[in-house]
């Protein structure tokens, strides 16, 4: 009897009840159930696709025919809600050894369904269902956090840029949220899976370039028995190979660097050898700044850079120059979940609530001000004095229906009364 309640309670502690009192287990790893939820993607027609994603449905009242198509995907976001509550590690399975030629198939595909959380929260919210609005932006917010656990530096861009379309869902339907729904979403934000950093990329995005490309010139050198002719017109093969990729991609290869290379190597293999181990120092000093706090960061990294720009060696500042603007980056994210966290204890506490958060960077209440679009007090502004990426950070949380504007830049809306972009 005590074997047959211990197996019990050990099932019982991998499953989960969820919403629909549905048990499910909570011991898989969540990056099967994401594949699987890859296969069960609504194949819509090109037509039924670009009507959901390229119109603007902020501001109308939602056809029939958009909730329709959004219905065709309850039965991938059926797992990715599961995959929020899983309490294993995501590992993606992610083999790197190709070194820049890796594919990372699940990225395009986790931001789609970010993306379609965004929608689903405005079509669910729109019909008085904000739990279910909830649970599709928390679980979206999971995937978010878990795209990012390969440890490739584009893995994390791409959380940022996910992290910013569901900030921004809860800004643009502020005045649609319950301030108990408001509190549950930030609650699920603050409790989603660790977020990648920038700083954790380094020995992914070394073994990615650095270590895969030392490797390749050893091995190149011993197959090409001392033709060091044949050895360079393959290395040349290698780096002119790479292809160019997102901004804040290490894989991303200028079109001259072969030709810098060839010239600060002398023109040997070795001389190439001999420029990508000087790279190891820059690594090393780099890993060391960016896990310093913000504001000693920001002091060091300038040194850094100035160290970059004055290396002779083409690797160097090829591989180091974005690296600032990633931080960026990641620090601006940082700073509007919070402004989401300060909005949503401002609906349930009023300004005691607003000021009980604090702005991550400056260590004070964010800045409060009214927001009025085309003559109309639409909502509020939260304000920060972070401006690592060339002006102060700022969200506006939309308090009242009306034409769209854009939640993350009030110089943008001066500049463009009645866009329908958001950005």
């Amino acid at each position: 009897m005590r074997t047959i309640c211990l197996v019990f309670l050990v099932l019982l502690a991998g499953v989960i009840v969820g919403l629909r009192a549905e048990p499910f287990r909570t011991d898989i790893n969540p990056a099967l159930q994401y594949y699987q939820a890859f296969i069960l993607a609504p194949d819509l027609a090109q037509a039924d696709r670009d009507y959901l994603f390229t119109n603007e449905w902020r501001g109308q009242r939602l056809p029939q025919r958009f909730g329709e198509l959004l219905g065709r995907y309850n039965n991938q976001f059926t797992l990715v809600r599961h995959a929020a509550y899983v309490t294993v590690p995501c590992d993606w399975g992610i083999d790197i050894s190709p070194g820049p030629a890796t594919l990372l198939p699940c990225l395009a595909r986790n931001k789609v369904i970010v993306q379609s959380a965004r929608l689903r929260a405005m079509w669910f919210l729109q019909h008085g269902q904000q739990a279910e609005a909830a649970e599709d932006l928390m679980a979206a917010f999971a995937l978010a956090r878990n795209s990012s656990h390969d440890g490739t530096l584009i893995s994390v861009l791409v959380q940022i840029a996910c992290e910013n379309i569901l900030s921004a869902a809860v800004a643009e339907n502020y005045y649609q949220l319950a301030p108990e729904t408001l509190k549950r979403i930030a609650d699920g934000f603050e409790a989603a899976p660790v977020r990648g950093t920038v700083a954790g990329c380094i020995a992914t995005e070394r073994a990615f370039f650095h270590d895969w490309l030392k490797r390749r010139i050893f091995e190149l050198q011993k197959e090409n028995a001392g033709d060091e002719v044949k050895t360079m017109g393959s290395l040349r093969e290698l780096i002119e190979g790479i292809e160019g990729g997102t901004e804040g991609d290490n894989s991303q290869i200028r079109p001259n660097l072969w030709d810098r290379v060839l010239k600060a190597s002398g023109g040997t293999s070795a001389g190439v050898l001999s420029l990508i181990v000087d790279e190891e120092l820059f690594y090393e000093k780099l890993s060391a700044i960016l896990d310093l706090p913000q504001r000693e960061y920001e002091t060091q990294v300038k040194d850094f850079n100035e160290g970059v720009k004055k290396s002779s060696n083409p690797f160097v500042s090829q591989m180091f120059s974005p690296w600032e603007k990633c931080r960026a980056k990641e620090f601006a994210s940082v700073v509007r979940l919070a402004m989401v966290r300060a909005a949503a204890e401002y609906k349930l506490h009023g300004e005691d609530g607003l000021r009980s958060v604090l702005d991550p960077y400056s260590e004070a209440p964010f800045e409060f001000g009214r927001f009025v679009f085309e003559g109309v007090d639409r909502g509020f502004e939260l304000k920060s004095p972070y401006a690592g990426r060339g002006a102060q950070e700022l969200m506006i949380f939309v308090a009242k229906d009306g034409p769209p504007f854009s939640v993350n830049s009030k110089t943008e809306n001066r500049a463009a009364v009645g866009s329908s972009t958001a950005k």
